[in-house]
């Protein structure tokens, strides 16, 4: 019986690091492309994982890591603070987690249904275009060897192509033809054919690898506060939340329980709250539970939590080992561009899902009203006071929604009571 108790624990420590491997390619990307350091990202993601199963009465096999909902706002922040942008942005991160605590509590008195009155597909479609919509010019600008704000030019036109179109075409191939947990780690995969070719044209600079020790803190950032910074953030937590709703659905239906009743959505959101204000705390980025390692479950029938908790261990240890982090941040800016093509494309392409999947009529003035101008203060890059970008396109939506008229009421009740069907994904 011994034998066998430790056979199933090295089982289930290998589907850890399993799930690692499938996640590990987007959880360190956002913070390459924002500039944080991944291996705090690696640490918070793992951290925010054992705070969410705390909450959740490790009874939901997710994890959760670096969400590319928060990356235009966070570049912004960046930006604008130059010095203390990444501070500032983390005070704004660690605000944007109460909205999650908000949302939990009022999902605690009335019930799910509200979350898809205030923001049905029509308000999350366009929203969600705009995230992927906005950063495509960062894409093409670090595809073609420049800064994503093209500020600079950091490679030379020709060399960067030659590295980024087979980033990219990997990347695409490997998701579209491969097979089983593969089909999975299409990000990982570019990255490496990317490295490879980078690494040959000698656009890769190993001196800082070479001169680093095994193992080190990883360097923590301890966040600061300014109000209109938080109040770009926290609009954008909505958006997250919604996508928390989706993920919440989506491994229910792999594991065939109803997590919207138990442990609760009240208890996912506040758990996901919690874990982006606790990763705030360190520096990283902010949490979301991934669709990648919802897929692997599905693949591995790995329905046992504790598997993510050895995914949260395996990434806690990874962020101590400090060449592993900065050869990570060796990677050249084209291999990121032309992996950052098809993600922020297939991220614009979700929003677009959203509204065919729930049969928005464009016809209807309202919904044209609400998704066109939404598009356009996203696109356009529309300011408002303190507001701008993903911020004020979801206010705006939401208003929008709330108060135009609705063409049939009896119509929308319906889909009211259908809260879930097509959120994000």
């Amino acid at each position: 019986m011994s034998q066998e108790n430790t056979y199933a624990g090295w089982r289930t420590a290998l589907a850890g690091a399993q799930m690692l491997f499938v996640a590990f390619g987007a959880l360190v990307l956002m913070p390459l492309i924002t500039g944080l350091d991944p291996s705090v990202a690696l640490f918070t993601a793992g951290i925010g994982t054992l705070v969410f199963q705390l909450v959740t009465k490790r009874s939901i096999p997710v994890f959760l890591a670096s969400s590319f909902v928060f990356i235009s706002p966070v570049i912004g922040i960046v930006k604008q603070w130059g010095d203390d942008g990444i501070a500032v942005a983390m005070g704004a991160l660690f605000c944007a987690g109460f909205v999650y605590l908000a949302l939990s509590l009022l999902v605690a008195l009335r019930g799910a249904g509200f979350l898809h009155r205030i923001m049905p597909p029509v308000v999350t479609g366009p929203i969600i275009m705009i995230i992927g919509l906005g950063l495509a010019p960062v894409a093409v600008n670090m595809a073609m060897g420049k800064a994503g704000d093209a500020s600079a030019v950091l490679f030379p036109y020709t060399d960067a192509i030659w590295v980024s179109m087979p980033a990219l075409a990997t990347t695409l191939l490997v998701a579209t033809l491969a097979k089983g947990i593969f089909r999975l780690v299409p990000i990982l995969a570019g990255v490496a054919v990317g490295y490879s070719i980078a690494l040959f044209m000698g656009m890769v600079d190993m001196t800082a690898v070479n001169n680093s020790g095994w193992f080190a803190v990883p360097d923590f950032v301890a966040p600061k506060f300014e109000l209109s910074a938080i109040l770009i953030m926290m609009p954008v937590a909505l958006v997250a939340a919604i996508e928390h709703v989706g993920d919440v659905l989506a491994i229910s239906s792999v594991t065939g329980k109803n997590y919207v009743e138990k442990p609760g959505l009240n208890r996912t959101l506040l758990g996901d709250g919690l874990a982006t204000s606790t990763a705030a705390l360190f520096g990283g980025p902010p949490n979301t539970t991934y669709s990648e390692v919802t897929g692997a479950v599905m693949l591995t029938k790995a329905f046992n939590p504790v598997v993510m908790t050895w995914t949260a261990v395996f990434a806690i240890t990874l962020a101590f080992i400090a060449k592993f982090g900065v050869l990570l941040q060796t990677i050249p800016t084209p291999v990121m561009g032309g992996i950052l093509i098809l993600l922020f494309g297939s991220i614009a392409s979700v929003g677009l899902n959203i509204l065919v999947k729930a049969r928005v009529d464009m016809g209807q003035q309202r919904n044209l009203v609400i998704v066109s101008t939404t598009l356009v203060f996203g696109i356009g890059g529309m300011v408002l006071g303190s507001l701008e970008g993903l911020s004020l396109c979801g206010l705006v939506a939401i208003v929008l929604n709330l108060v135009l008229p609705k063409a049939d009421e009896t119509e929308d009740l319906h889909e009211e009571e259908e809260i879930v069907d097509g959120l994000v994904k």
